[in-house]
């Protein structure tokens, strides 16, 4: 017969066994590390990520640190290695994560204020130049974004060989600029003549944000070519990580909206919805296009 003695001490065991299996991998993981590809210079990057890492540390209840990466392969590579156990890809840059077998599972992305779960990749000129589409810039200088971003080099690629243009051919040179920030820097100073980015909206792009910081003035700047959608970019953890970490790093973005409001708006300039779960089918089409941009650089090569 069981008694209520018996119950009580059963739960307690149950208890005690789930407190020491979170004991256990708090042993393993006294720190986390979150890798976040520069789409912007390191200070902003600090600046936007620290005080939803400061939340994130407190409601896993582990030290989390935040890593700049130099560039989208060292998330990459990161990961792999086992160096990182957060990234924050762009799509292609996960896609490529995943196609060179990295152990990485995407789990959240951000939704748009309007409910969109992507966003676009778009050609800039500079407002007072005479380019309105990408035919009138043959032998002219393009600027992309680091080879494995999405918006500024995968993308692009694909959208240049559906209008039969190869870039290396077509332009008179092609600059890989770094980041997002570097790619608007050479437009505005000339070093090139059009340059990709990411963009959701007119009030919500990287030529937005760099706008309000007082980098470059937007009214600059024309989009002469804007894709369709792209799959927003995911949040992934490293495979190997215990089940309940995940599920508690999971449930931390999920919450942070209304839990730590402040800090989940810094992340996009109050420009986001909320997070939503994902896994890797969201990214199958990514993946294709990857492939496919792939094939491309080796035709070219």
């Amino acid at each position: 017969m069981i008694d209520r003695r018996s119950l009580i001490a059963a739960a307690a065991l149950v208890a005690f066994a789930g407190t020491a299996h979170a004991q256990d991998w708090k042993a393993k993981y006294p720190e986390l590390v979150f890798a976040v590809v520069p789409a912007e210079n390191a200070s902003g990057v600090t600046e936007r990520f620290g005080p939803f890492i400061e939340y994130l540390s407190k409601e896993v209840g582990t030290k989390v640190t935040l890593r700049i990466a130099n560039d989208y392969a060292a998330v990459i590579e990161g990961q792999r290695a086992g160096n990182i156990h957060i990234g924050y890809y762009g799509p292609a840059s996960y896609a490529r994560a995943y196609i060179t077998g990295t152990k990485t599972e995407p789990f959240v992305i951000t939704v748009n204020t309007d409910g969109a779960e992507g966003y676009h990749s778009v050609f800039y000129v500079r407002a007072d130049s005479p380019y309105q589409k990408i035919e009138d810039l043959k032998g002219k200088n393009l600027g992309l974004v680091d080879p494995n971003s999405t918006s500024g080099n995968n993308v692009p690629r694909y959208a240049l060989n559906k209008m039969k243009i190869e870039p290396e051919v077509f332009f008179g040179k092609v600059v890989n600029t770094g980041s997002h920030e570097n790619a608007v820097l050479a437009l505005h100073q000339k070093t090139v003549d059009v340059a990709t980015n990411w963009y959701n909206t007119d009030t919500d792009s990287n030529l937005t944000r760099m706008h309000n910081k007082g980098l470059v003035k937007k009214e600059d700047f024309r989009v002469i070519f804007k894709s369709d959608l792209i799959a927003n970019s995911p949040f992934a953890y490293h495979s190997d990580l215990p089940a309940e970490l995940k599920a508690s790093i999971k449930k931390a973005f999920v919450e942070s909206p209304v839990k730590a409001k402040a800090a989940f708006e810094k992340l996009s300039d109050g420009k986001d919805r909320g997070f939503k779960e994902v896994d890797h089918k969201f990214f199958d089409a990514t993946v294709e296009l990857v492939r496919f941009v792939d094939s491309l650089r080796k035709k070219s090569s």
